[in-house]
């Protein structure tokens, strides 16, 4: 998902060369009380552990479903779905921090616990981040945990693979919380009665949706041919290394269809962009600020290689594949942090300004990279100071590619008229503008695969992150209906 921005002027150059791994230092710290939960119990209601802070009472979604098949809305529990999403909710975990693994802990206790084939392994992080088409990290991080939990078919069916991350962002400034970003409570959000805590939209809802439904269809005794395999993963935030390591897994198995239940307010979401993390550096010549005319400042010169991205996006935004359409910029290029200088009265000698390019459907993240190399290239040449001291470009951190499945796959299908069945409504289907792990298993696991899950990207990251409730039922009904007719 897109990063916020920041800019921050006159950082002591120690900071400026230490950049490349930083999430996990800028976090509130959290205290570890048992294996799972980072936090104080929450004050308990009857029936339900999330703490309700609203007097509307939440709602059942109406459902539609033709006599002669399950009312999978009337089956869901929701009390029961609520309270697994309260238990990982109140786990922060933040990329590269032990309660990310904490987080695939509970997950592979729970479904071992509830009869599922779990195996777990600890990814070896070292050997993994060497591989050639590794997909990158951000964060640090020296443990890992993978997980797949299988429910065997009878034989002879399709294999579903249900994938989503436990890892989240950082809370960014607690001042803008209506209260402890990990303490999961409701509220009511437009009209709506609401879950609101980190990772409640992007994406612990959706997985939470998606272990409901699997539990429904067991409990109704459906008996499916085809496998089930929910995979849980850690680093999709920054990279894609749980599912890296999990097609790892997984590649002796043959999967048919996967969905992965990131928020899309319960649309079809395809494809993806891809996102490409660039760092550049930008020189000048420090001086003492009295005499700043005979220097060079490094933040002088980054504004008409600023300007030279803001004309690339435009270029590459002029035509964009019809899924992509309703994004007013498909394919962002955008600048997210800039540092320079180290004191204020010294013209500043370098400026490191780290950014994120969107990856055309269709294009290789090779031609991206040229296209903006090409154009920081042009603009230092286009400056007396920067020809002779050109800028750098950094590739680093997180390089998502961009992948689509076809619209009218299978699992597309059958993801549209489960849908269509429950809401008495069909869903939209477009692209995504942001990367996700949807590239890597189309790509490298050659697995077709939609995004279909609760809640709305525009809060994923924001302050009072929230789901709505009744989403999260629907979308455990869809997705129990998706098992039954994928895999039977």
């Amino acid at each position: 998902m897109p990063r916020g921005h920041a800019i921050t002027l006159g950082q002591p150059r120690s900071s400026l060369e230490a950049r490349g791994r930083r999430a996990a230092r800028n976090i509130r710290t959290y205290q570890t009380k048992s294996r799972y939960s980072l936090l104080k119990p929450l004050r308990r209601v009857p029936s339900c552990t999330i703490r309700h802070v609203t007097s509307e009472p939440t709602t059942q979604p109406t459902s539609t479903s033709s006599p002669d098949s399950p009312d999978w809305l009337a089956r869901v529990n929701k009390d029961r779905l609520l309270a697994d999403l309260d238990t990982l909710l109140t786990i922060p975990s933040l990329g590269g921090t032990p309660a990310e693994v904490n987080a695939q802990h509970l997950l592979a206790d729970r479904w071992s616990e509830e009869g599922l084939d779990v195996v777990s392994w600890e990814i070896d992080v070292a050997r993994i981040t060497e591989a050639a088409d590794f997909p990158g990290m951000e964060v640090d991080r020296d443990q890992a945990l993978g997980v797949i939990a299988r429910l065997p078919g009878t034989g002879g069916g399709r294999t579903l693979l249900i994938d989503g991350h436990t890892d989240v962002v950082p809370p960014g400034d607690l001042a803008a919380w209506s209260g402890d970003p990990f303490i999961p409570r409701i509220l009511d959000r437009e009209g709506r009665p609401s879950v609101v805590a980190r990772g409640a939209c992007d994406m612990k809802a959706g997985l939470v949706a998606a272990w409901e439904a699997l539990r429904i269809v067991r409990e109704a005794g459906v008996q499916l041919r085809g496998d089930v395999i929910l995979c849980p993963v850690s680093g999709e935030e920054d990279g894609g290394l749980g599912t890296f390591a999990a097609l790892e897994q997984l590649e002796s198995s043959r999967i048919d269809g996967c969905v992965v239940p990131e928020p899309t307010d319960l649309d079809l979401v395809p494809a993806n962009g891809g996102a490409l993390t660039f760092r550049l550096r930008v020189p000048g010549a420090a001086i003492h600020a009295s005499r700043r005319s005979e220097g060079v400042s490094s933040i002088e010169k980054f504004v008409p290689i600023l300007n030279a991205l803001m004309q690339l996006e435009e270029t590459r935004n002029a035509q964009v594949d019809p899924l992509m359409h309703r994004w007013p910029i498909a394919y962002p290029l955008s600048i997210g942090t800039v540092h320079a200088g180290d004191w204020a009265s010294t013209v500043p000698d370098l400026l490191i300004a780290e950014g994120r390019l969107g990856v055309a459907l269709g294009e290789s993240a090779e031609n991206a990279r040229e296209q903006l190399e090409s154009a920081v290239a042009a603009a230092c040449a286009g400056d007396p100071w920067l020809r002779d001291h050109p800028a750098t470009v950094e590739w680093w951190g997180g390089q998502f590619h961009s992948g689509r499945t076809d619209p009218d796959a299978p699992i597309i299908r059958t993801v549209r008229e489960a849908h269509l069945r429950a809401t008495n409504s069909s869903p939209e289907t477009y692209g995504g503008p942001y990367g996700s792990d949807l590239r890597l298993l189309v790509g490298k696991g050659g697995i077709p695969t939609v995004q279909y899950g609760p809640g709305d990207s525009r809060v994923a990251h924001a302050p009072d992150e929230y789901v709505a409730i009744d989403d999260v039922v629907t979308c455990a009904a869809v997705l129990a209906d998706v098992i039954v007719e994928f895999c039977s």
